[in-house]
């Protein structure tokens, strides 16, 4: 009881921090050094020696070189015209499905999600070119802006993932085998939105108006044209890691300059979009960064003070069970959802939740796909849901019209994750073939 005390006041007091506005990184480091000191009567020295060989560790661990690099990836096809392209090769394969243009919706987050590896960048990037098309075209309002929240959420969960390369290192888990295990999640969770949208679409054809254009085969080859980009940035870092020719930072690597070489043969690259693109990054790693070794810290605060292992005894003397222990979790992460960013979410529970996922015996890379699923519910949640916050800048709609269309997708993304959990294999199925030959 008493782990478990510090473990809530050590929660209350981080929500404490990030609620007067503290910077994450200051907020993890000041708990986690006050924890020791009062709690444990470490010396200040000893402190700054377990901060700093943490902090440097986890900082050093190369499976991180690949987030800067995915991520000016990302930046620098977010500048190019690729995304246009992309709308513009999927419109006439999407055209006779019912919904029509909205599946540019899904299909554009998924394909641009597999070469981003953020959110973010999804939404804000398929929204900029989808959002005016399908308002000029008179689709309904809720079915496109809810589609792009939901489906931008997949840039967390379709490799490459930024978010499943920061659960690796905090896990310790294969970034291969984290990438392969999200590949089917997100393409069920990509059908869940595209059989969504169908449905509402043929009880309410006014909902995806006939605008007269009509495309034939050869619109369509002309299509694949416009997705060849994307595709080949797909299959080069996909293809490398899972063929095993690279690591995931060498395919990350790989996979920036076939970026450069794409975007200078479309005539896209300049030197600002080369710097924006480069500083954009800089400024994004350099937070994903310093949060994840203040998480590190942190880990490492909790694990002096026992606080996991005995968190664990004590939800074991609860009598849960697996099922019991992962629908308590499920809705532990939809609260913290409500109130902090997933990165957050993730650094500051999984000192405390991996041991007792451990202990009930799941898979720490099924656990990985279903805590992403997790975060990905708190991106189309308010308060704090970045995806609602880049589609009202986007629309200019209310916050509260945006937070109702997304909330089916929110229903189905949690049907996604029931489905993941009473089916693990669509998790590990993949990761066992690729990597462990059957």
């Amino acid at each position: 009881m008493e782990a478990l005390g510090i473990a809530g006041a050590t929660f209350a007091l981080l929500v404490l921090y990030l609620g007067l506005g503290t910077w994450i990184f200051v907020a993890l480091m000041m708990v986690s050094a006050s924890a020791l000191v009062l709690l444990l009567d470490m010396p200040i020295n000893r402190v700054g020696a377990i901060m700093m060989g943490t902090m440097w560790r986890t900082a050093s661990t190369w499976e991180l070189a690949a987030v800067p690099i995915f991520i000016v990836m990302g930046e620098i096809v977010f500048r190019s015209d690729i995304s246009e392209r992309l709308f513009r090769g999927l419109s006439p394969w999407v055209d006779p499905i019912p919904g029509r243009l909205l599946h540019c919706n899904v299909g554009g987050c998924t394909l641009f999600a597999a070469v981003s590896g953020s959110s973010t960048a999804t939404t804000a990037t398929i929204g900029k070119i989808t959002g005016s098309a399908l308002a000029q075209r008179g689709y309904d309002i809720n079915l496109s802006i809810g589609s792009l929240a939901g489906a931008g959420s997949l840039g967390l969960m379709i490799p490459p993932s930024i978010s499943m390369i920061i659960y690796g290192v905090l896990a310790e888990e294969s970034i291969a085998h984290l990438f392969a295990a999200g590949v089917f999640p997100g393409l069920l969770i990509t059908a869940l939105y595209s059989a969504y949208i169908i449905v509402r679409c043929m009880m309410d054809p006014a909902k995806s108006p006939d605008d007269g254009v009509t495309y034939g085969w050869k619109d369509r080859l002309w299509g694949l044209i416009d997705l060849f980009p994307i595709l080949l940035l797909i299959g080069i870092v996909l293809g490398g890691i899972y063929t095993g020719l690279v690591t995931p930072s060498e395919a990350a690597v790989l996979g920036f300059v076939a970026s450069l070489a794409v975007t200078a043969l479309l005539k896209q690259l300049t030197w600002k979009i080369f710097i924006d693109s480069l500083l954009g990054a800089t400024r994004i790693t350099c937070m994903v960064i310093t949060i994840l070794v203040a998480a590190s810290f942190m880990s490492s605060a909790m694990g002096y003070l026992h606080v996991p292992q005995e968190i664990a005894k004590g939800i074991a003397y609860l009598e849960l069970g697996p099922i019991g222990l992962i629908i308590l979790l499920g809705v532990f992460y939809i609260i913290l959802g409500l109130f902090l960013d997933g990165l957050s979410i993730m650094v500051m529970t999984l000192p405390i939740t991996l041991p007792l996922i451990g202990a009930a015996g799941y898979d720490a890379v099924w656990f990985g796909v279903f805590l992403v699923i997790m975060v990905e519910l708190g991106l189309v949640t308010p308060p704090i849901g970045f995806n609602l916050f880049v589609l009202q800048g986007l629309t200019g709609q209310q916050m509260a019209l945006i937070a109702r269309a997304a909330f089916p997708f929110f229903v189905l993304m949690g049907v996604a994750g029931i489905i993941v959990t009473i089916f693990p294999e669509i998790a590990l199925w993949l990761p066992r073939v690729l990597f462990s030959g059957g």
